[in-house]
């Protein structure tokens, strides 16, 4: 064998082992890429079933509370479906029902006071009146706006001269409580939203009076 060809079969060994090697790390990244995403979508997989499965669990709790009675719930018989065009004078406060304007207050959240016989509309179409103090924390005010988000029929807005700090009403029925932290929030919203029993439950809570934030 001439020395060429001998060079020539060392190179082209050479090149084989070169490639060779290059294969093998190649594959080594694949596979090691491939089991750190396979490592993450599990992950991902995981976490997100973990918070479905917990959202699920808090979602049946809270129909499970709401089934029964929510301890401080005040009710209040039956009361006038009229409309009115004057103010109304009306024995609780917030108002939990009674006499109201034609025009309904849109749904959501109000930095500003409502007018009651607005709100009261709104209570008639199966909505939930959250009042709070003006003065309450930012923080508690935020929590109560959470209560609202993703949520066509809660209304929220400040009210000045509230019994207590924070006050949930819906058609005939009101809870107060000193927190926006308070459990039985969440529930109250869940029990009363829509109430079936009302004449015009799901009539619209938009395209009322009102601009929400």
């Amino acid at each position: 064998m001439s020395t060429t060809s001998k060079r020539d079969d060392e190179r082209a060994a050479r090149l084989a082992r070169i490639r060779a090697e290059q294969s093998r790390t190649t594959r080594r990244r694949t596979w090691l890429v491939g089991g750190i995403v396979g490592v993450l979508v599990l992950a991902l997989i995981s976490a997100t079933a973990f918070v479905l499965v917990g959202e699920a669990r808090r979602a049946s709790q809270l129909e499970a509370q709401a089934a029964a009675e929510i301890e401080g719930v005040e009710t209040f018989g039956e009361m006038s479906f009229d409309h009115v065009e004057t103010q109304v004078d009306y024995p609780q406060t917030p108002p939990v029902g009674g006499e109201h304007n034609a025009a309904w207050q849109n749904c959501g959240i109000y930095t500003d006071p409502v007018v009651n016989e607005h709100a009261v509309h709104s209570l008639e179409h199966g909505a939930v009146w959250i009042t709070h103090d003006p003065e309450l924390p930012a923080d508690e005010v935020a929590a109560l706006h959470a209560l609202a988000e993703g949520e066509s029929y809660v209304l929220v807005s400040p009210f000045p001269g509230l019994p207590s700090p924070v006050v949930a009403t819906a058609w005939g029925f009101q809870l107060q409580t000193d927190s926006a932290d308070d459990d039985r929030l969440p529930v109250f919203v869940r029990k009363y939203l829509l109430n079936p029993e009302l004449p015009e439950a799901g009539a619209l809570c938009s395209n009322g009076v009102g601009t929400p934030a």
